[in-house]
């Protein structure tokens, strides 16, 4: 079976990326010492990188698989397959500029500098995002008709609409207002930073998580989707494990199905007859957000209750990827 190359992300997702692969291939080894490391299945070839660069390394065919952000998957256009939602890494997109600044929201920022004729400056690493999403605003439109806002970086200007220009950041946006940039598009998971830096947001743009895409091409291979499928299967395993927990209870037989009338599952419970005459082993899986609820009805029923936190949960139902043959 041909290797499969996999880019993982460096950077403000990477501990929580690697966290992942170990509940899903027991071993990572390499790590802090190297951009290549190796999971415990030999088949997979993994590679450290940015994740900015791997939607379009990924699109490019330089990687078969990768893990990345939906911004980035945004940001740079990539004609990637997007296979699993990790549920890790969540961001907002947001709009943030100075406390002391009167606007409520972008559409109210863009006319009043329009109206002023001064030139509105935002800082980004999102280039081509920043520039979509303000150009899409009916102040933007009213004032500036079709042209692009100009997106300035060290090598290159693009865009004929000076009014409105966008730098490119290469990190610690939030220090760029009031003194360099009039406003930031940037990324936050709590607000804290922004607030920290005397920063308010005035416009959520999109919700971000990391997940895992494809090359196109890559897919159409037999044998790399085997490996690819095989892939899927065992990360979503520790994105339904995260939401379970695994619960273990003694209960006689007298209150055997009242407690299974309110104990939920996956599937049906596993009951066992325990060694002392009348009692039974009840063991399932439930949704984290059923536990709180059932305790209480547990608490009356049955004894000797043991919580575990399953490592991964795979129904193993085949994944069928057939569709991109």
């Amino acid at each position: 079976m041909p290797t499969v190359k996999f880019a993982v992300p460096k950077g403000s997702i990477e501990e929580v990326t690697f966290k992942f692969l170990e509940q899903a291939y027991q071993t990572v080894s390499g790590r802090g010492r190297t951009y290549r490391v190796k999971l415990s299945d030999p088949e997979i070839d993994v590679k450290i990188l940015r994740p900015q660069e791997i939607p379009t390394y990924v699109q490019e065919g330089f990687y078969d698989v990768g893990i990345t952000g939906r911004d980035w998957i945004l940001e740079a256009k990539a004609d990637v397959e997007v296979l699993l939602d990790l549920e890790i890494g969540k961001v907002k997109q947001v709009i943030a500029v100075p406390t002391s600044f009167p606007y409520d929201n972008l559409e109210e920022m863009v006319a009043h500098f329009a109206k002023k004729g001064r030139t509105l400056r935002f800082s980004s690493e999102y280039l081509t995002t920043t520039a979509a999403y303000i150009k899409a605003t009916k102040a933007y439109k009213k004032a500036y008709g079709d042209k692009d806002p100009m997106i300035i970086t060290p090598w290159l200007r693009v865009g004929n609409n000076k009014a409105v220009e966008i730098f490119l950041s290469f990190g610690a946006t939030e220090a760029k207002p009031p003194e360099d940039v009039d406003a930031i598009f940037d990324i936050t998971e709590t607000g804290t930073t922004l607030t920290q830096n005397n920063l308010k947001i005035i416009d959520t743009v999109a919700t971000s998580t990391a997940v895992l895409v494809a090359n196109k091409k890559a897919l159409k291979n037999a044998a790399k989707r085997e490996k690819i499928a095989d892939m899927i299967a065992l990360l979503r395993g520790v994105v339904e494990a995260r939401k379970k927990l695994h619960v273990f209870v003694n209960v006689k037989k007298e209150n055997l199905d009242k407690l299974l009338k309110e104990l939920p599952a996956l599937k049906r419970p596993t009951i066992s007859p325990l060694s002392e005459e009348g009692w039974y082993g009840v063991n399932t899986v439930i949704d984290k957000n059923e536990f709180i609820r059932i305790v209480p009805k547990m608490r009356k029923l049955a004894q000797g209750l043991v919580v575990l936190e399953p490592r991964q949960i795979l129904p193993l139902e085949e994944v069928n990827l057939d569709g991109y043959s």
